[in-house]
């Protein structure tokens, strides 16, 4: 019968700038396999672990104060803005591609008088994740970054991959058939997200358990140069969404506006020249 498990790694200590993530994670593991040996890392256990542990060990931290700067410098554009009686909440598209509230810096679960910015490179930082834990235990793991995101029409929050690194994103089914034999054309199932979505049922936003393994799935753990998280952004012709409504409105109003008045204007006079 098709299964496959998912638990929390505890122990994972306070994680400060400069700190080895590698070394922390295999203790915590180690001491989880003293009260139970099943805990012992495998061949083909897939490790998702949360961005706010990478961002911390990298050293992203930022003063509270400097927050809205570090918002600006993150942003490669604004994909929606609202003003409301708490302030402005802006939608941006962050430079590592993602859409995200105020481009995924926070202060939740940071030391009071800071903001966490995401991680420089999430799947460079998943590599080096993974290249040290097959190291430290000698088996092929998989590894995958997340940080959480809202979803365009849906209710709240939930996990989704921003690095990954030894584990296919996405089990492309196109060209293959259904259960039915009618053919699929288009399905793209997101693996790392469906994995990141598993895993934080376990480790959660106030459980203070920022590491979880998934195993079963071995036939998704490959090598470490497989394609990461960055490949999961949708390319801007493929994006049938790219601003928000009152945003596309306004976008739409000004060029009709402006091409408008370019048919109105009376064409230019001719200058004779003697």
């Amino acid at each position: 019968m098709p299964r496959y498990t998912v638990w929390g790694v505890t122990g994972v200590p306070e994680i400060g700038p400069g700190d080895d993530l590698v070394a922390l994670i295999a203790d915590a593991v180690r001491q989880s396999a003293t009260i139970d040996p099943d805990c012992m890392l495998q061949d083909g256990d897939i490790l998702v672990i949360t961005s706010k542990i990478v961002s911390k060990a990298e050293g992203m931290q930022v003063p509270v104060g400097d927050r809205d700067k570090a918002i600006a410098q993150d942003t490669v554009r604004i994909v929606a803005e609202r003003v409301h009686p708490g302030g402005v909440t802006q939608i941006v598209e962050t430079r590592h591609g993602l859409i995200m509230a105020a481009a995924g810096i926070d202060t939740s679960n940071v030391p009071d008088g800071l903001a966490l910015r995401l991680p420089e490179d999430p799947d460079r930082s998943a590599r080096l994740l993974c290249l040290g834990l097959r190291a430290r235990f000698g088996v092929a793991l998989g590894i995958i970054v997340t940080d959480t995101l809202g979803r365009p029409w849906r209710v709240g929050q939930t996990d989704v991959a921003i690095g990954a690194a030894g584990i296919h994103v996405t089990d492309d089914l196109r060209g293959g058939v259904d259960a039915n034999g009618r053919p699929l054309n288009v399905t793209i199932t997101v693996l790392a997200d469906e994995l990141a979505g598993a895993a934080d049922l376990v480790k959660g936003k106030a459980s203070g358990i920022p590491v979880a393994v998934v195993r079963g799935l071995s036939r998704l753990v490959t090598d470490t140069e497989a394609p990461g998280a960055r490949t999961l952004v949708r390319s801007v012709d493929e994006d049938m969404f790219r601003f928000g409504s009152a945003e596309a409105y306004r976008l739409g109003y000004e060029a009709a506006l402006a091409e408008t008045r370019e048919l109105s204007s009376p064409p230019a006079k001719r200058v004779k020249q003697d």
